[in-house]
């Protein structure tokens, strides 16, 4: 049976319920299940966008229903195909059956599935055609090295560098979002595509169609959100390394950017600054008096961001109370270690409203209110010693049915602190992401990596991926986390490179876990407080010898002198969710050539960017969209679109070249 209700298609056939209305202005929404209702009280990445259709038909046992350009037709047997505004199917489910006379067949396999688990549980599986020639993008960070999608399985759960954001885009002109926090998977085969949710209670997906990806992008982030305007002080250099030890380290660092008369926007505090985990605090041997040395370093215009684990200690001083108040993630069997790391820890639980609001009253009490602005989420996953996803249970439900969308309650509580302490321009640093989460302010960076040009070019995707994704602020840790030694003339070539990429990234960030030499902190991991953890070796921008350090210092003037570039970008990624880094196809559909370039992309819409991925590079080709003129942003050569073009790079090179008629300055 087919009905109106509301303003939605409902359909009932058998134990399935099916509902296809209007979300946000041009798109469609569908869930379904075998449960007695649909569950109308989860929308997940979803905003309250609901509205109701103006053009719905019934025809019997079929339906059509459209909003804006995107159109679902509902076919007598309850197969769903959407097509664009030009009538043209766009994306359709795979159904194999033998009353279907179109693809009659006696295989009996139908586009929507749902195997019992127990209880309102059920494995979810929902398949669609395959199309010769389309190609795909999105689906948040893998680190696998692969921008365009099609031939790809992706597992669709959290890990430390794996960041699951389900949101495809298609060259077909469409975009999709599995709107399921689930753990499970996406197969993007040549014959079929398959989502599928372990333990899931019913299938949920949004469909909009548009002529652009920017107008796909521009409806995603209407109906997800889009972040908050970048804070002036975020878009400048931030200088990490593994960990300063005491406030003299860090405060020396400072000043030392200021004495060379280099801009620096934000240094870290990174983690056990604390005495323990689970105690949100300066320890006050090492930091005597925070408000001061945060005052002073507001003097030189840099902003101090601390790092906040979600790891509590079973001896720290806050474990009782949150464990006896429920505020920790429990597990199914055996202890309720969850990590064990500096100690044995459990995580809090971020999906509990109480929780975040308990967590939030300690940064606030020590962070907040001695002038931290900005913090650091760290494992924000989270990061289990052992995923078992079936072994714990968060206020949410079982991390099978929810755990995607952990790090979205995790950015939320900061958001929504910081929000209430009147701050609206909110910037906190996480390892994880979901759909959504770019409206808590989450700047995702691409987690613990290796120091190899291998890891370099994964993250060129990654990020690429992210964007595409809808999750417009990321970065990575210039020259990787793990390893590299600054003394080596071939990591220093890494670095170099990795920096000169950074340059034009959403943020540019230092941090890394560098070899330390005898002068440096570098202890072994022997006990479970701020004096028995490792430091790691220097990672300042004059660390790496004279030659890198002024092809550096040169970028980062680079940067300096883009401000008014990156401000008007990030303004654009608040108001409409346009990407900050993304592919050549984005502002150059029609040119067909863009859509199979991997190795380039656009910083904002005039500056493009061909990084050098591989060691020992001196030239590399480039290819130039068509459409448009192009300068060289070193030389000021002018090319015509359209055209490849072979461009020297020594070391001290990044090509970059700049759309004609846009007057946009890189280098001086």
């Amino acid at each position: 049976m087919i009905r109106i209700e509301s303003g939605a298609v409902v359909r009932e056939f058998g134990a399935e319920k099916l509902k296809v209305e209007a979300w946000g202005d041009n798109g469609l929404r569908l869930r379904s299940t075998v449960l007695a209702a649909i569950d109308e009280t989860r929308d997940w990445a979803l905003l309250p966008k609901r509205r109701e259709a103006i053009d719905i038909h019934i025809d019997g046992d079929s339906a059509r229903i459209t909003n804006g350009r995107t159109t679902a037709k509902l076919s007598a047997l309850g197969r769903i195909s959407f097509v664009n505004g030009r009538g043209e199917e766009i994306l359709t489910e795979r159904w194999r059956t033998r009353e279907d006379t179109t693809t009659f067949s006696a295989i009996l396999v139908q586009g929507r599935e749902y195997k019992a688990f127990g209880g309102n549980c059920f494995r979810l599986v929902h398949r669609f055609e395959a199309h010769d020639g389309e190609k795909l993008f999105g689906m948040g960070q893998y680190q696998d090295g692969r921008l365009e999608l099609k031939g790809s399985i992706l597992e669709l759960a959290q890990r430390n560098s794996q960041a699951s954001v389900p949101f495809v885009l298609s060259s077909r002109g469409y975009g999709m979002l599995w709107n399921n926090p689930a753990i499970g998977r996406a197969i993007f085969g040549s014959n079929f595509t398959e989502w599928s949710a372990e333990r899931s209670s019913q299938i949920d997906i949004w469909v909009t169609a548009g002529d652009t990806p920017a107008e796909i992008e521009e409806a995603y982030a209407e109906v997800t959100g889009t972040v908050p305007m970048m804070p002036e002080f975020a878009m400048g250099l931030w200088q990490s390394k593994l960990r300063y030890r005491t406030q003299e380290e860090l405060l020396s660092v400072a000043r030392e950017y200021r004495k060379r008369g280099l801009p620096l926007s934000v240094i870290v505090c990174d983690f056990f600054h604390w005495p323990m985990q689970g105690e949100w605090k300066f320890d006050r041997r090492y930091w005597p008096n925070p408000k001061a040395m945060i005052d002073e370093l507001r003097e030189m215009g840099i902003e101090l961001m601390v790092s906040v684990w979600p790891t509590v200690d079973r001896r720290s001083e806050n474990f009782i109370e949150m464990s006896e108040r429920g505020y920790l993630v429990r597990t199914e069997r055996g202890l309720d270690t969850t990590m064990n790391f500096m100690g044995e820890t459990v995580f809090f639980d971020a999906t509990k409203p109480a929780a975040r609001e308990y967590l939030w009253g300690k940064l606030r009490q020590n962070y907040y209110d001695n002038g931290v602005r900005i913090f650091w989420l760290d494992e924000a996953e989270p990061e289990y010693s052992v995923y078992d996803f079936d072994n714990y249970r968060y206020h949410s439900g079982s991390v099978m049915e929810t755990g995607n969308a952990y790090p979205v309650a995790y950015a939320r509580m900061v958001h929504d602190g910081l929000r209430n302490e009147g701050r609206e321009e909110v910037i906190s640093l996480l390892r994880c992401a979901w759909a959504g989460s770019q409206r808590y302010g989450a700047l995702v960076w691409s987690g613990d990596i290796s120091a190899t040009f291998g890891a370099l070019r994964n993250q060129f995707a990654a990020g690429l991926s992210m964007a595409i994704a809808g999750i417009p602020w990321w970065t990575t840790d210039i020259g990787g986390f793990q390893g590299g030694d600054p003394d080596d003339p071939a990591y220093r070539e890494l670095f170099v490179r990795w920096f000169q990429y950074a340059t034009f990234c959403p943020v540019t960030r230092m941090h890394g876990f560098r070899v330390a030499r005898k002068s440096d902190f570098s202890l072994e991991l022997v006990g479970t407080s701020s004096d028995d953890v490792f430091s790691g070796g220097p990672n300042e921008v004059w660390s790496y010898g004279p030659e890198a350090y002024e092809i550096m210092k040169r970028y980062l003037l680079a940067r300096e002198r883009m401000r008014p570039y990156i401000r008007a970008v990030m303004r654009a990624a608040h108001a409409r969710g346009t990407p900050v880094i993304r592919p050549l196809f984005y502002d150059f559909p029609s040119d067909s050539t863009t859509w199979s370039v991997e190795d380039q992309y656009m910083f904002g819409p005039d500056v493009l960017v061909a990084p050098v991925l591989y060691e020992a590079v001196s030239k590399r080709t480039v290819y130039l969209p068509a459409g448009t003129t192009w300068e060289d942003a070193h030389t000021g050569t002018r090319y015509q679109g359209g055209v490849s073009v072979v461009r020297e790079c020594p070391l001290d090179v990044l090509p970059v070249f700049v759309r004609g008629g846009s007057n946009q300055r890189v280098f001086a």
